[in-house]
């Protein structure tokens, strides 16, 4: 299940690249629709994966997200570094988050584990298929 949020709500905890926000905000222009929901933490608020989503939307002027809540706290959500070397944990992510203190693009790889199988975190996040106009309105639906 997801719900439709307002995105000023939402607490970013990476950054983003201006050619994937140029790009996805493209790609959802033309469609007219947001194909799938972020996943965001449920206590913090804390953006888990959607970055980019967020980002693409707010620069089509959108007010509202579609999310999918999850409770980080689950052993079953894990975040993993996408660079050899880096060190990243919830810890991290949510002190980055809450404090705005951003970490670099591409920091954070979040995966869930579903029975023996262990997937990355859109797994969780549901087709939605939102047209853009009801993301640019400002009424509860």
């Amino acid at each position: 299940m997801y719900a439709f949020v307002d995105i000023k709500r939402l607490k970013e905890h990476e950054q983003t690249t201006d050619e994937r926000i140029k790009s996805l905000s493209n790609e959802i222009e033309r469609d007219r629709v947001l194909k799938r929901a972020i996943a965001v933490d449920i206590k913090t608020n804390v953006i888990l994966d959607g970055h980019h989503r967020l980002c693409a939307l707010l620069k089509l002027n959108c007010t509202r997200i579609p999310i999918v809540y999850l409770n980080y706290d689950d052993p079953s959500i894990r975040v993993l570094p996408w660079r050899k070397g880096e060190s990243v944990n919830k810890e991290i992510v949510r002190k980055a988050g809450l404090s705005g203190k951003k970490l670099p693009p591409k920091t954070t790889k979040h995966v869930i584990e579903v029975g023996n199988e262990i997937h990355h975190i859109e797994y969780a996040e549901i087709i939605c298929n939102t047209p853009l106009e009801r993301l640019r309105c400002k009424k509860k639906h």
